[in-house]
This record gives structure tokens, C-alpha cells and sequence, in this order.
């Protein structure tokens, strides 16, 4: 989804859109965002994996959780962004398998990693310190679950943790987004190593 979002080369006003025009602070870079100020740019997106024979599409909510949108001061949001990228998904998919209804499509909730890790330290002088905690990640990964299941989300793709506790406390958040609504679907994993620590 980043790389097909880089090809459009958008500038800051292409990110802010008429909503978030005289947004405080440079939102250039934030992909999640482009659900409300571009939407037609992240469904032409999904369109372009389904005809190219994609079963599956993950929403554009990589980063749309409120850890990750501190970065730009859209904490607030984050549950929008998450229920609309759902949305846009779910609707290229259904298009799709109407096309073809033997073939039905899929719908992948992305939820992104954050950009804080609970297990390692952001300070070399103070191996003990956190900048994010265990139940903060938990809280973000459940609301986040929580508008991607109500956007209409087939499957829920904890996608590229990098930290085996964050990736503890996304799916204790996820499973509290299932309680709640009285309702499970099909949970994967997607790690990744990126360095020897």
C-alpha cells in the first residue's frame, strides 16, 4: 500500500484535502489519512491488486492507530481513519466479487506496528525506560480493531510487529475488540527482524 501510494509523488495539500487544510502542523507522509482526504486514490489502489488477482486487500490503516497518529497530532481520528480504510476496502472487494461470484474477496484490517516498541529501551543511557507501556499499545490496538470491524473487515492483520510485546498486547487488544462486539475473525501475524537486538 506505501509503495503504491508514493507513486501518486503527492504534496501536502494532496495529505491535508479541504478537511485538514489549515492543519497545525505538516501531514505529508501520512498514508491513513489519504482514507478521508483521498479516497478515491486508496480505492483505485485496491482495484489495482483485485484485477491483478488479489483474494485478499489490506485497508489503509497501517499507521491509524492513536500511538502512531500522535505524530501528527491526530490521536482523535485514528478510529475514523480505521472504520473509512475498512470501508474503502470492503467496497473494491465487493465490487470485485460481483464480478466474479464464485470467487468471493477478502478484506485484510491492517494494524500497523506503531512506531514505539514496549520492549526496548529509546534511550542507550537508560536501558530501563519505555516511551510507550504494554496497556497504552493494548488500548491503541483495540480501538483501532474496533473501527476496522465495524469498516467491515473479513480478517485482522497485525502486520510487520517488530516487538514480540507489542505483538503480545495487539492481540490481547484485538481479542478485547472481539469481546466487545461479540464476534471473531481470522487473526494473522506478520513479524519482521530488524536488528540483532
Amino acid at each position: 500500500m506505501g509503495t503504491m501510494i508514493q507513486r501518486h509523488d503527492l504534496d501536502e495539500d494532496a495529505y491535508r484535502g479541504a478537511r485538514f487544510a489549515s492543519w497545525n502542523q505538516d501531514v505529508k507522509g501520512n498514508n491513513a489519512l489519504l482514507s478521508l482526504t483521498g479516497p478515491q486514490i486508496i480505492q483505485d489502489i485496491h482495484s489495482a491488486f483485485l484485477d491483478a488477482g488479489a483474494d485478499i486487500v489490506e485497508t489503509n490503516s497501517f499507521s491509524a492507530t492513536t500511538i502512531a497518529q500522535a505524530d501528527y497530532a491526530m490521536e482523535s481520528i485514528a478510529r475514523e481513519l480505521n472504520v473509512e480504510s475498512a470501508r474503502i476496502a470492503r467496497a473494491a472487494a465487493d465490487a470485485k466479487t460481483a464480478e466474479t461470484p464464485d470467487k468471493p474477496r477478502w478484506v485484510a484490517g491492517a494494524i500497523g506496528p506503531t512506531n514505539r516498541t514496549a520492549s526496548i529501551s529509546p534511550d542507550v543511557n537508560d536501558p530501563a525506560a519505555r516511551n510507550v507501556t504494554f496497556d497504552e499499545l493494548r488500548v491503541a490496538y483495540r480501538e483501532a480493531t474496533e473501527g476496522l470491524l465495524e469498516g467491515g473487515v473479513d480478517i485482522i492483520l497485525i502486520d510487520t510487529v517488530f516487538d514480540t510485546l507489542n505483538a503480545k498486547a495487539a492481540a490481547f487488544g484485538v481479542d478485547d475488540a472481539f469481546e466487545a462486539a461479540g464476534e471473531k475473525l481470522p487473526v494473522v501475524i506478520s513479524g519482521t527482524i530488524t536488528d540483532k537486538s
